[in-house]
């Protein structure tokens, strides 16, 4: 098996079906004989998934994520009522002494019989005097029975203190405190009011059961109850997934996926829910079924984080990035080898934070050949400089020349590169390069020349607008969409205009550039004609629509095209400073790699601030440090270039610079370290 086999088994959501000799029919009847009375059925359903499914062997709260968790918040907890335990013992102090009055209260309401006051008003109101009599008369007695009850529990209650004292001493009577305490204070509290806080606040969601989808769906008018051929029915039970609710909706028949999606909004409203909790998606079982999925609670308004690359490690572009979480808070990732991306969304709406996070993983691999064009010019890819092989910010004359001319020559360049490859792929040993295809230990070995490359092109609309060399540039943007990929060539190009430019010869190949890329990212957009040119033909249709994303969601949008599934992702985050920490460190492993190429070998790096920038940057406020608490605070502020260090390396280091080394004593160790004083002045003295 190829690797590139072995690479596309390994893709999420790719499943090998055998085909059994057991399942082939040639003249068996399949269809019962019909009956008249009966809802016509389908025959031979197969229901995906079902046949050989392996259920978990252990429960969902028993797996290690799990049982982390539980540990996490059982600590977490520990910690919260432990800080707050003088806070609880006052607040059962003060509500058990004012129990104590409560409950005295209690009982000589109880002994006074006040129940029977309004009986004894009434009967005086209306000039009963017999009923008044003997109303008092068995209030009196009542009285003097309640007393002696009364008098037995005072009794009852100082004997018992008294034996437990006489037998126990204190510690009787502190268990015997501890144990009426806080059922005294029980009885104090205000109505309402809670004595210990909770740690955790689970969050609250509404509970979406059979019945409620059903009325759903039938005030959105897409079946009716008392109609059995509009009845909506449901292929599974109600059942958890992840954080949410998920279900089989059959639909009646003639009406399918379409009719769901576009009406939404009222199944969102039904369910009483967000219309960003509701996703829907196909079955392949049939056109009348899909699946709905009910989040708990909005997923996309929960940002994920800052991007896993910032550990500045480096990747293998033969594996896939990572782009974000979906809905249901799994890890979405993306393989770029093989096939090209399209990025689309109104202004500001992330996708240049999208492109620019997929260019930093091709970076951090210093085998990728990058070539990078921003025909807006903005200050967002400026730093690609330090590893692109060819790039062009903006439209306008640069040192390096004009933009489009340099674009132009780098595509020429590709293209005949590409060629190139084809031919001598062709020529190759087959135990060398299996299936004629490019393989990673070919596109690593310099002896080949054919590395893997990739074309980040951000608002690439404007290279088709530059009038007489937009047709050279066009053609050849085409070319290397259709054919470059098999020869290791991927683009990554990001447009806010998908729906082309002018009419001619140029914007046919707009047009035709726009809907030949296999993998499609779209964030928010204008209307859903305008997704379904983001997303692709017939996006629409199965429901994925990006017009619906709300505009307070930056940097989350739909993939298709990568997988099946087609997820909602919220993408990580890297701004501008986490952009230039990740180019630096690809532009040190090239280095090391010997594959720095290009324009970039002209361009100079920033230089690595100096130890003592960074050491002067963890001491903060603080005015002295141990040796060994800089060191683990460099560690792990710094940890792409200060990874290594110790104690010793960085005292070494901060002598060398005029820092001496003294004695400092603090958390009540005395230690050898360093002064700010020290520090500030050998800063000084360097740059003078």
């Amino acid at each position: 098996m190829s690797e590139q086999q072995r690479d596309d088994d390994e893709q999420p959501g790719a499943e090998v079906v055998p085909l059994r000799p057991s399942g082939i029919h040639y003249e068996t009847a399949l269809d019962t004989p019909p009956d008249e009375t009966a809802l016509p059925e389908l025959v031979g359903e197969v229901v995906a998934g079902t046949e050989d499914a392996w259920l978990p062997v252990f429960p969902h709260w028993a797996t290690a994520d799990s049982l982390r968790y539980y540990r996490a918040r059982a600590v977490h907890a520990g910690l919260k009522h432990t800080l707050h335990s003088p806070e609880y013992l006052a607040k059962t102090l003060l509500y058990g002494v004012v129990g104590i009055f409560r409950l005295a209260g209690r009982q000589i309401r109880w002994w006074w019989v006040l129940e029977q006051h309004e009986l004894r008003s009434l009967a005086a109101a209306a000039g009963d005097s017999r009923e008044w009599l003997k109303l008092h008369k068995v209030g009196k007695e009542t009285r003097k029975v309640r007393g002696w009850i009364l008098a037995g529990q005072l009794a009852a209650v100082v004997l018992a203190v008294a034996v437990t004292w006489d037998f126990t001493h204190w510690y009787g009577t502190a268990a015997l405190t501890v144990i009426a305490l806080p059922w005294l204070a029980h009885f104090g509290r205000p109505a309402g009011a809670r004595i210990i806080s909770p740690a955790v606040v689970a969050p609250r969601f509404r509970l979406i059961s059979a019945d409620v989808v059903l009325r759903a769906y039938y005030a959105a008018g897409l079946g009716h109850a008392e109609k059995p051929d509009m009845q909506i029915t449901f292929g599974s039970p109600m059942q958890r997934d992840g954080e949410g609710s998920r279900v089989l909706v059959d639909l009646p028949y003639g009406k399918g996926l379409k009719d769901a999606v576009e009406r939404k909004d009222e199944i969102a409203s039904g369910l009483d829910v967000t219309t960003s909790q509701v996703f829907l998606h196909r079955d392949a079982t049939s056109a009348r079924r899909h699946t709905l999925w009910v989040a708990d609670r909005d997923p996309l308004a929960l940002p994920v984080g800052r991007t896993p690359l910032l550990a500045c490690r480096q990747t293998d572009i033969w594996k896939p990035a990572p782009v974000g979480l979906d809905e249901r808070g799994t890890l979405v990732k993306l393989l770029l080898m093989w096939q090209s991306v399209l990025i689309g969304a109104l202004p500001r709406q992330g996708k240049t934070f999208v492109a620019r996070l997929l260019a930093l993983y091709c970076a951090l691999d210093p085998y990728v050949k990058l070539d990078v064009f921003d025909a807006k010019g903005s200050p967002d890819w400026r730093k690609f400089a330090l590893v692109a092989d060819s790039f062009a910010f903006g439209l306008t004359p640069t040192r390096e020349g004009l933009p489009p001319e340099i674009f132009l020559n780098t595509l020429e360049s590709v293209k005949a590169d590409v060629q190139d490859r084809y031919h001598r792929l062709s020529e190759l040993d087959p135990a060398v390069c299996p299936e004629g295809k490019l393989t990673r230990e070919i596109a690593r070995d310099p002896r080949y020349r054919m590395p893997v490359r990739v074309l980040v092109l951000d608002e690439f609309q404007e290279w088709f607008d530059l009038g007489e060399i937009s047709r050279d540039i066009a053609a050849l943007l085409v070319f290397l969409l259709k054919v470059a990929p098999g020869a290791g060539v991927s683009v990554v190009g990001a447009t806010q205009k998908p729906s082309g430019i002018g009419t001619g010869q140029v914007a046919t190949q707009f047009t035709s550039f726009r809907d030949n890329f296999a993998v499609r990212f779209g964030l928010r957009t204008s209307s859903w004609q305008v997704s379904e040119m983001v997303l692709g033909q017939g996006a629409y249709s199965e429901g994925l629509d990006t017009s619906t994303l709300l505009p307070q969601y930056k940097g989350v949008g739909i993939l298709r095209g990568a997988t099946d599934a087609s997820p909602t992702v919220r993408t990580h985050l890297a701004d501008g400073k986490d952009a230039e920490k990740i180019l630096l460190a690809a532009r040190a492993l090239r280095e090391r790699a010997g594959t720095l190429s290009g324009m970039a070998i002209n361009e100079e790096a920033p230089a690595a601030p100096s130890i003592l920038d960074d050491v002067l940057a963890v001491l903060g406020d603080e005015t002295a440090e141990h040796w060994e608490t800089l060191a683990e605070q460099l560690r792990q502020r710094f940890p792409d270039r200060r990874g290594d260090e110790t104690a010793e390396s960085v005292s070494a280091q901060c002598r060398a610079a005029g820092v001496p080394t003294v004695d400092v004593r603090r958390r009540g160790r005395s230690l050898m370290g360093c002064r700010r004083e020290h520090v500030e002045t050998a800063i000084r003295e360097r740059r003078s």
